[in-house]
């Protein structure tokens, strides 16, 4: 780690504030994730949920609606009715805003190989009761030098979420190895892309980890942090003060990953994103 006296340059902070401000405004964004009012999978059978017109289901892995006389929905500007079949959802690759029904929007996605069915209501109020997200003050000493050891073959590694029965999987390429608290810290680290892994140079990677400020002052279950990973193997970068909460921090509707055990650290991180602060309802 570098020494805690050094402070980041002026043009380091001002990137970092960037970066934060950039994640406030998605999350404060009418139709961002705070604006997620339930979660629905869909199955076989067709079925009805609250608030949300027609009966949805499956077909051919395809999602798709049946409206009965007196409902419709929004697709693409249009106004439907009766039955509409939707294209099929793609895992972790496809997340859109499949139709309208007043100021709501229904979002079609796929994670942990279900399809979801989540409404977007920008009058839910959780946008106006969210406050901040604090941050540990950015330093140097959390810019830390360390090195990937990638494995011989990614390996899919299952990856439980905050929403029970949904759960990812993700090939794990290599560990993130460096020094902090009381000597040598490992994290495995994830593709999101394993073409991309296997073909380029350098490749984003990404790692979902706790560590002893959980349930302190950061998130008990998780946060996670992009790298960039040097396919072969060897020296990276490691900013923690890029540390990030994910979306089940904020909302019950979303199954985000949580930090496998391997990746739950004993020591202190301090730095990065911390608990966020949201008024009582």
């Amino acid at each position: 780690m570098r020494e805690p006296s050094a402070r980041p340059d002026p043009a380091y902070l001002a990137a970092w504030q960037q970066w934060h401000d950039a994640l406030e405004r998605e999350r404060r964004d009418p139709y961002g994730y705070l604006a997620f009012s339930a979660v629905y999978a869909l199955g076989d059978a067709a079925e009805r949920f609250p608030g949300v017109p027609g009966a949805w289901a499956l077909e051919d892995g395809r999602p798709v609606v049946l409206l009965d006389s007196g409902e419709s929905t929004e697709v693409e500007g249009r106004q439907l009715t009766g039955r509409h079949v939707f294209e099929p959802v793609q895992e972790r690759v496809e997340y859109r805003h499949a139709a309208r029904v007043g100021d709501v929007v229904l979002e079609l996605s796929k994670r942990g190989g279900q399809t979801l069915l989540r409404p977007l209501d920008p009058g839910l109020g959780l946008r106006e009761r969210y406050v901040e997200t604090p941050c540990f003050e950015p330093t140097a000493e959390w810019v830390v030098d360390g090195a990937f050891v990638p494995f011989a073959e990614p390996r899919d590694q299952r990856i439980e979420t905050a929403i029970a029965g949904i759960v990812h999987s993700y090939p794990a390429v290599g560990e993130l190895v460096f020094r902090a608290g009381d000597g040598e810290q490992r994290l495995v680290v994830f593709s999101p892309d394993l073409d991309e892994f296997r073909t380029e140079p350098v490749s984003r990677g990404i790692t979902f980890f706790t560590d002893a400020t959980g349930g302190v002052t950061t998130e008990p279950d998780t946060r996670a942090l992009a790298v960039q990973l040097p396919s072969a193997g060897g020296p990276v970068v490691i900013d923690f003060n890029r540390s990030y909460n994910m979306e089940c921090a904020y909302t019950p509707y979303s199954p985000c990953s949580l930090a496998p055990q391997q990746n739950r650290l004993s020591i202190e991180v301090t730095a990065g994103e911390q608990s966020p602060v949201i008024r009582a309802a």
